[in-house]
């Protein structure tokens, strides 16, 4: 995969699940890829309000180490 795609929907969740209270408000997302499959997400890099969350911005993948044996794919504004 090319690593870009756009923002397909959101939900802004400001009711953080246990371990992410640090965290809120953050965007859990759904990002379509250039080639066509879409996935959830988090969208980082913008602070996560309406008004920055634009349906259809362009954005790029990030990877995220959060253990010393685990990294997940973020997407952020590109």
């Amino acid at each position: 995969a090319s690593g870009f795609g756009t923002l397909y929907s959101y939900m802004i969740n400001h009711r953080p699940a246990p371990g992410f209270e640090e965290e809120v408000p953050y965007a859990i997302a759904i990002v379509q890829l250039e080639e066509g499959p879409r996935m959830m997400t988090n969208i980082i890099g913008v602070e996560n309000t309406p008004e920055n969350l634009v349906l259809d911005m362009a954005l790029e993948v990030v990877f995220e180490d959060v253990l010393p044996d685990v990294t997940i794919p973020k997407w952020q504004p590109r």
